[in-house]
């Protein structure tokens, strides 16, 4: 947190523009096509994490985090604010890890470390009751 206080006004809008970029090219690598995004439901906290609701051109809401851990994506059925949406990365990630460990392939079983170290950190910023008022 402290990283955040010793960035200027300008760096912190670079970041964020960053972010932004990395969310979009990560859905146009999946073949996603991004129309706009939601600003006043998107979230960032910086330097850590940004999540990102987008919204595509084929009408498709989706969920877009990146920062200091895996760029990731989710769509979800119902409107839900961003805090829910960390919770729903963060189980989406302990299954993958679930599975990536039964593999017992040591790339992914690095890979499923990272997404459990991630998963629980982002579940603590979830429950972090200051962040989202």
């Amino acid at each position: 947190m402290t990283e955040k206080l010793a960035m200027t006004q300008e760096q912190q809008q670079a970041w964020i523009r960053e972010q932004y970029l990395k969310a979009t090219k990560y859905l146009a690598e999946k073949g996603l096509v991004t129309e706009s995004v939601a600003d006043t439901e998107s979230r960032y906290l910086i330097p850590l994490m940004a999540v990102w609701k987008i919204n595509l051109l084929d009408k498709t809401k989706v969920w877009v985090i990146s920062g200091d851990l895996p760029t990731d994506h989710l769509v979800l059925e119902q409107s839900e604010p961003a805090r829910n949406v960390l919770r729903h990365f963060t189980f989406k990630w302990q299954i993958q890890a679930d599975s990536l460990l039964k593999n017992d392939v040591e790339e992914q079983v690095e890979y499923a470390k990272l997404l459990i170290n991630k998963a629980e950190g982002l579940y603590q910023l979830y429950a972090k009751d200051e962040l989202w008022v």
